[in-house]
């Protein structure tokens, strides 16, 4: 299986042009993505609560995530696919991180993986191991508890170059990009011009080297509130719950399934049947 996509050219398209990734969770969402143009499918940890209800990206374990990815790359041909490394698959050790990563290339047949913060030690080993990491800095979600919800990064100046630092910090140990999430667009603008390899923004203004999204809040599958960042594209869910409401009504009505959706024996077997009835009663 090809890929036309790869890890060199997306740390080489800094400066040349835009980044596009979007998340992805199965093999519909997967073609949606190639079939779009995109450049990067992340199977993101957000499967927590998008698809499978969760209120936070914290309950979704590894097992679960890679189940997913196998679906993405089955329907993928030539985007570079990306796994999110999940809560608790790489805190722990070195060589956790190293173990999961490794799953995540042989079990689900992903190109690389991301994880979230700093953690120079991980990047390194993954590295050296064979497997590329996508760093993630600022609002990172699996640290919801200790932000105190959903807030913000980086706005008081001391946070903000730690931030730059931290940037810098996930390039040298050899991250080929980094996800800036929830950032001020001065912030954003300052690590991409930082570092040398590219940023990827969801919510970091428009000065990254590229854009990410939750395919459901792009598409309005989603339920609302949406962060600021989130401008739906399609109302998605409005037109689901439309067409199943249609849908029921004639059911209730007795409207479907009509003659022209149902099947029919063949003329020759509809006369043996109809003579059988007969016959019968």
């Amino acid at each position: 299986m090809d890929h036309t996509v790869t890890v060199p050219e997306v740390r080489s398209a800094k400066g040349e042009r835009p980044l596009v990734m979007i998340t992805a969770y199965d093999a519909p969402t997967a073609r949606w993505g190639e079939s779009a143009g995109a450049d990067i499918l992340l199977v993101g940890d957000s499967l927590a609560m998008v698809v499978l209800g969760h209120d936070s990206t914290l309950s979704v374990t590894l097992d679960e995530m890679l189940h997913h990815a196998r679906a993405v790359m089955r329907a993928s041909r030539r985007c570079l696919v990306v796994g999110d490394l999940p809560f608790g698959s790489y805190q722990t050790s070195v060589e956790q991180a190293v173990e999961s990563g490794v799953r995540f290339l042989r079990e689900a047949g992903v190109h690389a993986v991301k994880l979230e913060g700093l953690w120079p030690e991980r990047v390194e080993a993954l590295v050296r191991s064979g497997i590329p990491v996508m760093g993630h800095l600022g609002l990172t979600p699996q640290s919801v508890h200790s932000f105190g919800g959903y807030r913000v990064q980086g706005r008081e100046v001391e946070d903000a170059r730690a931030l730059v630092a931290a940037a810098r910090e996930l390039e040298a140990a050899g991250c080929f990009s980094i996800v800036l999430e929830g950032v001020p667009a001065e912030v954003g603008e300052a690590v991409t011009a930082e570092v040398r390899i590219p940023t990827i923004g969801i919510g970091a203004g428009v000065g990254c080297d590229g854009q990410v999204l939750v395919v459901h809040d792009l598409l309005g599958l989603s339920q609302p509130p949406r962060p600021r960042f989130v401008a739906p594209y399609a109302r998605l869910g409005d037109a689901a719950v439309t067409a199943i409401s249609r849908w029921a009504d004639d059911v209730r009505g007795r409207r479907v399934p009509t003659g022209e959706q149902s099947y029919h024996f063949k003329p020759r077997a509809a006369a043996a049947w109809r003579r059988r009835l007969i016959r019968e009663a």
